[in-house]
């Protein structure tokens, strides 16, 4: 599979990545052919987070995968922590506790990436700079990212942080698409043109930082995906005209649109159906025209100025 190097770092990635946020809805035989499959595919970077299945994500990965020290040299292993219960929590105490709980789960000695869950708004800076000296030292995270945060707070914590930030994982598709909306109507009296995001995709890039779109199916705050939806029938109309051109699918072509944008993104798919993982991963070998991907964004019902 075609490969990115994941921000300012040294890791090579793949374009796309392995969610595994629902692999407690397959049973033991299911997880390990899906697991195995993906591995066969290339997609060996698999995205988790403690609170997923409340932490039975990450265990019956490890089962799947059937983790020992020769399978652990060939897969990238990515979580999050700091979502608990009614709060977010950053302190260094939270951190350090849940990443040992995470490497416990996945059988594992390291985590190649962790992330920030969702902004704590009673974050202390310097705990996190404290929390990742330790982890990075002791060798238990190699490198460290955010999810859900605007340039802002990033900035706040590079101020404390001397680790880089590699990534940041925000929700982004076809019709969820603000931020790349408001890059684009700038100075109008639309709704398009509100920032809600303080331009986070242009920080971003201007500081090297991966852009993680989660949910790249979904509309709303998971309320259901477009392909395939009446709700949507022009966008999907279109999709599986371009679909049609390339002759692969229309899971293909909506990973294939986010995979065009010059940010070098990588989407995290949340897909347990194979054959839908094998369609995301031909999408890094699909390259949109520039007149196919404004095609595709305005038949969402993106406007253009």
């Amino acid at each position: 599979m075609k490969t990115i190097k994941l921000g300012t770092s040294t890791l090579e990635v793949p374009v796309v990545a392995v969610g595994c946020m629902r692999i407690n809805s397959l049973d033991s035989k299911q997880a390990e052919q899906f697991v195995q499959t993906s591995l066969e595919l290339g997609a060996n970077f698999f995205d988790h987070a403690d609170i997923y299945g409340g932490g039975k994500c990450e265990e019956i990965f490890a089962e799947a995968i059937h983790m020992n020290d020769d399978i652990r040299e060939k897969i990238i292993l990515q979580s999050k922590c700091g979502i608990r219960k009614g709060m977010f929590d950053f302190s260094k105490e939270h951190i350090l506790q849940s990443v040992d709980h995470i490497l416990k789960r996945l059988k594992t000695d390291y985590l190649d990436i962790l992330l920030l869950h969702r902004p704590d708004a009673l974050v202390e800076p310097e705990e996190v700079a404290e929390a990742f000296d330790l982890l990075e030292s002791t060798g238990k995270v190699r490198h460290f990212g955010v999810s859900n945060q605007n340039p802002m707070q990033i900035q706040l914590l590079k101020k404390y942080v001397k680790q880089p930030i590699v990534a940041n994982q925000l929700q982004l598709s076809i019709t969820n698409a603000n931020m790349i909306s408001n890059g684009i109507n700038v100075n109008m009296a639309n709704e398009s043109a509100v920032n809600r995001d303080g331009s986070i995709l242009d920080f971003c890039r201007l500081h090297d930082i991966t852009v993680q779109p989660w949910s790249p199916f979904q509309y709303g705050f998971f309320e259901g995906v477009f392909l395939d939806n009446d709700k949507f029938p022009v966008l999907n109309e279109k999709i599986n005209e371009i679909a049609a051109k390339y002759e692969v699918s229309n899971t293909t072509i909506a990973i294939a649109w986010l995979l065009r944008h010059p940010a070098c993104m990588q989407p995290v798919t949340g897909t347990m159906n194979i054959e839908r993982l094998q369609d995301c991963i031909k999408a890094g070998d699909i390259y949109l025209t520039r007149e196919e991907w404004y095609e595709i964004y305005r038949a969402a019902g993106n406007i253009l100025p």
